[in-house]
């Protein structure tokens, strides 16, 4: 009889779902600390539909996309546990599901937008503050040019 999809789930009946060894969940429950399944009397683990979509996308990362352990530690830290849940293939394991949040790459053009933007009316009391704030934005621009120099010197 099969259990309910909301239902908790042994450490036996995971392995055999995700064709990973009992050995390697407990290894990857040291590793990663966002996996936290129940432990009942004796050190018995059941996990939750959480816990199982989880390592069901650490599985997918580190077996299918090639991630170490690291870098998949690094998914975890920088985009959080619910978009290595939303990484898996389908029932068939043809189809790539894409997670709901995925990282966009923002242009740089903080220094395009102050450079060339036209002179902008706006009402004499603002002014002043306006200047200071774009004088301000203009040191940090250059302030980050200036980094970006350092670490392409340093890379060398």
């Amino acid at each position: 009889m099969d259990k309910a999809p909301e239902a908790f789930r042994t450490i036996s009946e995971v392995a055999e779902e995700l064709a990973v060894p009992k050995h390697v969940l407990r290894f990857w429950e040291g590793k990663f600390a966002q996996l936290k399944p129940m432990k009942r009397g004796g050190g018995r683990r059941y996990y939750r539909p959480e816990d199982v979509a989880l390592l069901r996308g650490i599985r997918f990362l580190l077996y299918s996309d090639g991630y170490t352990i690291r870098g998949v530690q690094k998914i975890l830290r920088e985009h959080g546990p619910r978009f290595v849940m939303d990484l898996r293939r389908s029932a068939e394991g043809e189809v790539r599901v894409e997670p709901m949040v995925v990282p966009v790459e923002i242009p740089d053009i903080a220094a395009e937008t102050a450079q060339s933007r036209p002179a902008m009316r706006m009402p004499a009391e603002s002014r002043g503050r306006v200047s200071i704030e774009i004088e301000t934005l203009g040191d940090l621009v250059d302030e980050i040019e200036a980094c970006q120099r350092i670490l392409a010197l340093a890379k060398e």
